[in-house]
């Protein structure tokens, strides 16, 4: 039996990875060419962040708390109707929450986080494809300090390393929708056209399942 392409009838895209790897500068470029709606995780609202960077034992809890309940909030705002009508593409998956929630908070927290979770997870909005951007470390640690945010100047290498390691972990097991792999290390969408419109036609044929995505220009 032929499987149906995921993505041409994929209303719902998110686009997935560690910290400084490009989720953002993708979907920016991704959403005119699918006439998309964009749905940017809200990060810099986090009002923990800054001080966790700072002091991960202290602040860890609290951050983690915030994310989730502003995920989800942000998650609502957006129903099963606006997804029918309009194509809507997004910088984060709601299920990451848990990565660094595993990553960062010890025993006790994580009994807690978890009871939170599972109340508000079953109402959040399945999407139809992910797309998994990856990139080694040194890559990542780049990439964050050309964009030169206040609340990341902080953020040291070993917890780089452990967000990034903790993501292939996550995906490497991740089944619940069509999953597209990238490894950014050597690729520019941002400045290289043919990049991006080598990726864009591999979305519109994406079938079901877990696809390695290789360019053509270095298949």
């Amino acid at each position: 039996m032929n499987q149906k392409p995921a993505s041409r009838n994929a209303r719902y895209i998110v686009v997935e990875g560690p910290i400084g790897v490009g989720k953002t500068s993708l979907t920016t470029l991704l959403a005119p060419e699918l006439n998309a709606r964009l749905v940017f995780e809200r990060a810099e609202e986090n009002p923990f962040l800054t001080d966790f960077y700072q002091d991960p034992a202290r602040f860890r809890f609290q951050t983690q708390i915030f994310f989730l309940m502003n995920r989800f909030s942000q998650q609502e705002e957006f129903s099963q109707h606006d997804l029918f009508n309009q194509v809507t593409i997004s910088d984060y998956l709601f299920a990451k929450d848990r990565i660094f929630a595993y990553l960062n908070l010890n025993d006790h927290e994580l009994a807690l986080y978890e009871q939170i979770y599972r109340m508000i997870e079953p109402k959040v909005v399945r999407p139809d494809l992910v797309i998994f951007l990856q990139a080694d470390t040194e890559t990542i640690l780049r990439r964050i300090k050309q964009r030169a945010r206040s609340f990341e100047k902080n953020v040291s290498r070993e917890y780089v390393e452990a967000v990034n390691e903790a993501y292939n972990h996550f995906f490497f097991r991740y089944s619940e929708t069509p999953l597209l792999v990238i490894n950014t290390s050597d690729i520019d969408f941002v400045h290289n056209p043919t990049d991006l419109d080598d990726l864009i036609r591999q979305i519109m044929s994406m079938r079901e399942g877990t696809l390695y995505y290789v360019p053509k220009s270095r298949g």
